[in-house]
């Protein structure tokens, strides 16, 4: 009898991670009837964390209303563990990109002030802790926002511990910095970009003088991550920057799930070479490898030019490989999810073959 852990992140626009590591099960099953099928949807600390946290442990959501990126009325969702002491959120429900339409993203106004609310709302409710995911935001205000309403919330030298899952390298300002590096991706032209910037220097400034900051910080790993936002965080909230997969697999106690496992099956929507730098089938991979199990990679897509995946991962497939269908096609759930299905179904029949290559 074979045990297999299925964990997969979402494939973006496609289908969620839950859905994935169905669809992979029912892909083993097909050619190992008695196999035992652990899954464990993940994300990478973005968007979908709270989702992952609330199927992995008991918890209950809480619905807030907070000022949006444009400062229209939002309601952001988060999650609260059974004993009241930690807060699992992530910043992109309340200063998300994806609550802004397309003709009115704007990261000279956007604000991350629903943040500092989310956070507030948490503290007031007596969490002690905060584990928050900084992916997907629509700002580059350098965490004034947040600051801003938990000062407005006299909540800014709040006693909370704070972990933020972030696989975000860049410094606070510069040209690897959050406004030329992330600015344009949210609407900003060049010309906003060099504001932007100067906007973001102006802010670090302030800090330093005010106390809270050495100039250091803002050219620190991550300080740069979501607008800024990393940076008010470490400096104001004394936040701990940790990678979003590796604070997802400890929250699943993966390295307890995949001691006896023989096969662990990973995947994204497309893997290429940002794959290992940090997304979830890296994080995966690590704790494979440490444990010296098998770790199998599908994909919606892949692009493995260099050969780094190949050499990393015992199978690496594109679950569209053969297809002449287009992407638009190929992208609908039912779709990816019949092509996942039977894909796995090959490898898993070929098992032995595969395991002797």
């Amino acid at each position: 009898m074979k045990k297999v852990v299925l964990a997969f992140d979402s494939f973006k626009g496609c289908i969620s991670a839950r859905e994935a590591c169905e669809a992979c099960a029912q892909g083993v099953c097909e050619a190992w009837q008695d196999a035992v099928i652990v899954q464990i949807p993940l994300s990478d600390g973005g968007e979908g964390q709270v989702e992952c946290v609330r199927r992995m442990l008991p918890t209950r959501s809480v619905t807030v209303e907070v000022h949006g990126p444009l400062m229209d009325r939002v309601e952001a969702e988060y999650a609260i563990s059974a004993d009241g002491k930690t807060a699992y959120m992530e910043m992109a429900a309340a200063s998300g990109l994806t609550l802004v339409p397309q003709e009115r993203r704007n990261p000279m106004t956007a604000t991350t002030y629903g943040v500092g609310e989310m956070i507030a709302d948490a503290v007031k409710r007596g969490c002690q802790t905060i584990v928050m995911g900084i992916g997907g935001s629509a700002t580059c205000d350098g965490g004034r926002g947040m600051i801003e309403a938990l000062g407005d919330c006299r909540c800014l030298d709040m006693d909370c511990r704070v972990i933020v899952a972030c696989d975000v390298n860049n410094p606070l300002f510069g040209k690897n910095g959050a406004a030329y590096v992330f600015a344009p991706q949210k609407g900003a032209t060049p010309e906003q970009v060099e504001l932007l910037d100067g906007r973001l220097r102006a802010f670090a400034k302030e800090t330093e003088q005010a106390g809270r900051a050495t100039p250091e910080l803002a050219l620190s790993l991550g300080a740069g991550a979501a607008g800024g936002l990393g940076y008010a965080l470490l400096a104001y909230l004394n936040a701990e920057l940790h990678s979003g997969i590796d604070i997802m697999l400890d929250i699943a106690d993966f390295d307890a799930v995949i001691k006896d496992a023989d096969l662990v099956i990973t995947g994204e929507g497309k893997s290429d070479g940002q794959t290992l730098m940090g997304k979830v089938p890296h994080g995966v991979l690590k704790r494979c490898q440490e444990a010296n199990v098998p770790v199998w990679l599908l994909s919606g897509m892949v692009d493995d030019a260099t050969g780094r995946l190949a050499e990393n991962f015992d199978v690496v497939r594109s679950i569209n490989e053969g297809e002449t269908r287009p992407l638009s096609v190929l992208m609908q759930p039912n779709v990816a999810k019949q092509n996942l299905k039977e894909s796995v179904s090959f490898l898993v029949t070929n098992y032995h073959e595969l395991s002797m290559n």
